[in-house]
């Protein structure tokens, strides 16, 4: 990842902090492109996809980003991660789109990075292409954490990777979703192996 790329990457709007970051940049930096292309689930303002985004652009690949961008749970009015002023006036609902859209736009990275507005279980389920990698930080209550394990991880391809944000063995660090619902039952499962974590992304490869 060049200076420029990383000082962008950490100055945009969202909540991956940086060494957790530079993990998402490096496992795309090796995902092998004929696999499928890239999907990340839950790309708020758009701060991972100029982390991934680069590095799937020089492997030849691209980037498709599921949001409704109406915000998660923890998004919302009254909630310790809500950020009022990413609410719409108009329909008085949050809206990153807008955000999102300027943040790829000025990290040139448009053609790499394609946004696919809509919920998370409604898109997967029409959902048919192979994915070489497939980032999941999408809701993390119980229920949109398990949807988006059991909806998305089949179509990751034999070879491809699982990147998983906020997983948090310990209670006290954090939510337990991802960690209860995504990340225990992808290890279970037998079909995923951990290769790396960082913070509280991991990276488990497919078999």
């Amino acid at each position: 990842m060049t200076p420029a790329e990383q000082a962008r990457a950490e100055a945009a709007r969202g909540f991956m902090p940086p060494d957790e970051g530079l993990a998402l940049w490096q496992a795309a930096a090796e995902v092998d492109p004929s696999l499928g292309p890239a999907l990340e689930v839950g790309s708020y303002c758009g701060k991972s996809a100029l982390y991934l985004g680069p590095a799937l652009r020089d492997r030849g690949t691209s980037l498709m980003c599921v949001d409704h961008h109406r915000g998660s749970e923890e998004n919302q009015e009254g909630w310790e991660w809500h950020e009022p002023d990413l609410v719409d006036p108009a329909v008085g609902k949050m809206d990153t789109l807008p955000i999102f859209r300027r943040t790829v736009h000025d990290a040139g990275l448009e053609d790499t990075v394609v946004a696919i507005v809509g919920d998370s279980p409604r898109v997967a389920r029409l959902w048919t292409t192979p994915l070489s990698l497939l980032f999941i930080d999408g809701g993390h209550g119980e229920e949109p954490a398990r949807l988006d394990y059991e909806l998305w991880t089949p179509h990751v391809a034999v070879g491809g990777v699982l990147l998983i944000h906020d997983v948090f063995p310990d209670a006290a660090d954090g939510g337990r979703p991802p960690y209860e619902q995504i990340y225990l039952p992808a290890l279970a499962s037998g079909l995923f192996t951990e290769e790396s974590a960082q913070g509280s992304l991991r990276v488990l490869r497919r078999q």
